[in-house]
Order: C-alpha cells, then sequence, then structure tokens
C-alpha cells in the first residue's frame, strides 16, 4: 500500500557494526537525499559522498537511487550505506526526521 507518508528506518540490526544502512522510502525520499548529500542521485549508480546537515558533515558513505515502482518498497527508495554504531545512526536518522520523515 503506498500513501503520502516518507518514512526512514535502519535496515542493520541495532548495535555495533561496521556498516549502517538507512533507507528513506516515499514521496519526499529524493529531495531529503538532495539535502544531504547535495546532488540528484542517478538510478541503481552508487555514489560515495558525504552525508552533511546545516554544513556539518555527519559521515561518509554510499548512495543509492531506488526509483519506484521497482524497489522494495513500491515507492522511490534511497539508500545511504554509511558508518556503524548507534551515535552515527540514529543521528543519520534524527536528521533525515527533521528533513521531513517520519
Amino acid at each position: 500500500m503506498i500513501n503520502n507518508d516518507t518514512i526512514v528506518a535502519s535496515a542493520t540490526a541495532p548495535g555495533k557494526g561496521a556498516v549502517c544502512i538507512i533507507r528513506i522510502s516515499g514521496p519526499l525520499a529524493t529531495d531529503i537525499s538532495k539535502t544531504l548529500c547535495g546532488i540528484t542521485l542517478i538510478p541503481r549508480l552508487a555514489t560515495y559522498k558525504k552525508f552533511s546537515f546545516k554544513y556539518e558533515t555527519i559521515d561518509t558513505g554510499v548512495w543509492i537511487f531506488f526509483p519506484g515502482p521497482q524497489s522494495f518498497t513500491g515507492e522511490d527508495v534511497i539508500e545511504f550505506q554509511g558508518h556503524g554504531g548507534p551515535i552515527v545512526t540514529q543521528t543519520a536518522i534524527s536528521i533525515i526526521q527533521e528533513c521531513g520523515a517520519r
């Protein structure tokens, strides 16, 4: 079921780890990613960029855009693969929520 919400969630298990995968799904996903990585992502092309917000770099990692309806959710999905650990993960999710996701 597709609705007008944009959601964000970690796709990796909580706790310490080398990599954290965060997914953004919904109508604001591409706008949020452009705000945070600074470019319009090319579909299905892994792009190494900073995760920045308000002129501060939060992390660096790989951004991937999966356009709907050929995505995990049937909606536009952005995936950020960054450094693991609960602090980085929660900070990134909080910033994405501040940008309009829930």
